[in-house]
């Protein structure tokens, strides 16, 4: 008996296992990469954080609300200026247009988009109802300006007070 010959297979013409391994590794690297690439910007920018300890201003956000009818109740107006030398001028008058006086005003300078330009900014009074701080030359663009006055005692009083007046206001400089 001869032994029987059988035809030589031949690979047939299309995608085989090894295509298919390929596609799947092209597209599941893609797919790493671009998410990868989405994760790097999202971390590195704007930490997304809104407020420092939100769980404890919510609690306390009943007093917030009373806190903003009195200051509502009070009428007082006020007119801030910022110029790009970095003078931080704001006027204060009550329901009667009269001056407001004798106030600790503190807070903060920044930019709204992050914190690390943020300026700690104490405002003296150098007329009746009108209070500076100069914060240094500042660039171009949106700032963020959020103040808190108290009534003047002395320094660790004025600290510890509750403010009875606050203030947060969007500015923009101009070149």
């Amino acid at each position: 008996m001869s032994p029987t010959v059988l035809p030589i297979a031949r690979p047939q013409p299309g995608i085989g296992g090894r295509h298919v391994l390929a596609g799947m590794i092209a597209f599941f690297g893609t797919i790493f990469a671009v998410n990868g690439v989405l994760l790097y910007k999202a971390l590195s920018t704007h930490s997304g954080i809104v407020s420092q300890e939100p769980y404890r201003k919510g609690l306390h956000y009943n007093d917030r609300v009373v806190a903003d009818e009195r200051q509502r109740a009070l009428g007082w107006r006020e007119d801030v200026a910022l110029d790009t030398n970095g003078q931080v001028a704001v006027r204060l008058t009550n329901s009667t247009g009269g001056a407001v006086t004798d106030l600790s005003i503190t807070g903060y300078l920044g930019r709204p988009s992050a914190t690390k330009h943020d300026l700690k900014v104490a405002l003296k009074q150098v007329a009746p109802g009108q209070y500076t701080a100069d914060v240094g030359s500042l660039d171009t663009g949106a700032w963020l300006l959020a103040l808190e006055a108290r009534p003047t005692i002395d320094d660790r009083e004025a600290a510890a007070a509750e403010p009875i007046y606050r203030l947060k206001r969007r500015l923009w400089l101009k070149p």
